[in-house]
């Protein structure tokens, strides 16, 4: 029933409450799995003596080779247990990378974990999560991601 699932993740524990459900799935439906981290646009900051971006070439580049690193190792678990893998390596806007992904991929689930919270702790996963629930056109499963105290 979901030949593929495409699995978001933002490199954090919190993130990963998925995978244990992810792997279920996979493995019960012979599953290939898409991990894909998404970095967004830089930030450029305006000061007087010009713009600036936030971030330098050296430092994103270094930035995606550390997420590249994250997701082989990813990879790399779900092969030790029978389950296809691929990675994804997005640039732009979280919740519309994650929806291009899911077409050009044509994934059957995205399978998503939110910590429910608001505030700035809901930046990424809650508002990530509530974007992608009301603009996808295909099965969402979504994780509530307990606080490990």
């Amino acid at each position: 029933m979901y030949y593929s699932i495409l699995v978001p993740l933002d490199q954090s524990k919190r993130a990963e409450a998925i995978l244990p459900h992810v792997e279920n799935l996979a493995t019960l439906y012979s599953s290939r799995v898409i991990f894909l981290v998404v970095v967004e646009p830089l930030r450029t900051v305006v000061a007087s003596g010009g713009q600036y971006t936030s971030i330098h070439k050296e430092g994103l580049a270094a930035q995606e080779k550390e997420i590249e690193s994250y997701l082989a190792g990813l990879q790399g678990e779900f092969r030790e247990k029978g389950i296809e893998g691929i990675i994804r390596l997005a640039h732009g806007p979280v919740v519309e990378e994650i929806i291009r992904t899911a077409n050009t991929e044509n994934v059957d689930l995205i399978a998503i974990a939110s910590h429910g919270r608001g505030g700035l702790s809901r930046v990424f996963y809650g508002s990530v999560a509530a974007g992608v629930l009301q603009r996808i056109d295909r099965p969402l499963l979504i994780i509530r991601a307990l606080d490990e105290h």
